[in-house]
């Protein structure tokens, strides 16, 4: 099977690093911390952006993102460009912890459910008047879905336990590969159901063809005891460049075929 990018990471660390500004003057609510658990409708098109300033729902209407923390940013970043990679990775480790804590999931199954996470910073123009906020939002799909679902009043606690199959990922498609990732209650022909840890986190970068081989032959044998040993099956396995691996990621998921 050929790589392809998951969404869990939900915005993967490539997407995360290189985002632009947006242009848009700032309002003065900009230069606000958003507030905590405000709940509101995006789009992939609306978590793509760098900043967003969609007005907020109540919880109880219909709704595809829920923040689930807003804090200042460090003094670190008081001077750097709007743009900094170092403020991409540390973004990108401070939501992905507290999402995890947030929904009450491991690292493993974090990789597998169809909800995954955005982050936010102040308009450019804000950031220009010294506006140094950061906010991540819980959204209902992840960088391969073409819509997102909608999200509980709350998605505090969401995969504590066993998750229902409305919040796991699940692929419609020939292949892994490039394949529409939807919720496995929705018709597809693949599930993730296994990761492998690839290293610790000061582990350097074991190479793209050992991370590949590595992934490949434990999912071959993983997918198959989860499949309970048949004579023959199809596995796919969706693994990481060092972009992702120098953002924090360490794992990579294995997908089972299945006849649904």
């Amino acid at each position: 099977m050929h790589r392809v990018r998951l969404v869990v990471l939900a915005l993967a660390a490539a997407a995360i690093l290189t985002a632009c500004g947006d242009g848009n003057a700032a309002p003065p609510a900009d230069k606000k911390a958003p507030k905590l658990g405000a709940c509101r409708v995006l789009d992939p098109k609306d978590v793509a952006k760098p900043s967003d300033s969609t007005k907020a729902v109540p919880c109880s209407d219909d709704h595809t993102a829920e923040t689930f923390a807003v804090g200042d940013l460090p003094d670190d970043f008081e001077d750097v460009d709007y743009d900094d990679q170092d403020l991409g990775a540390w973004a990108y480790k401070t939501c992905s912890k507290q999402f995890q804590d947030f929904l009450g999931a491991d690292d493993s199954l974090v990789m597998r459910t169809v909800v995954s996470w955005a982050w936010f910073r102040p308009s450019e123009a804000a950031w220009d008047e010294g506006a140094r906020w950061y906010r991540c939002d819980v959204v209902g799909g992840g960088e391969q879905s073409r819509e997102y679902v909608d999200l509980p009043t709350s998605a505090k606690g969401l995969l504590l336990g066993r998750p229902d199959d409305h919040w796991m990922v699940c692929a419609e498609g020939e292949t892994v590969a490039g394949s529409v990732k939807v919720p496995c209650t929705q018709s597809h022909n693949w599930r993730a159901v296994t990761t492998i840890s690839l290293g610790d986190a000061k582990d350097p970068y074991p190479g793209d063809r050992l991370s590949e081989v590595t992934t490949r032959d434990f999912c071959s044998k993983s997918v198959g005891a989860w499949l309970s040993y048949p004579v023959d099956y199809d596995f796919g396995y969706t693994w990481f460049h060092q972009a992702e691996w120098d953002a924090g990621n360490r794992r990579s998921v294995c997908w089972a075929k299945t006849d649904q």
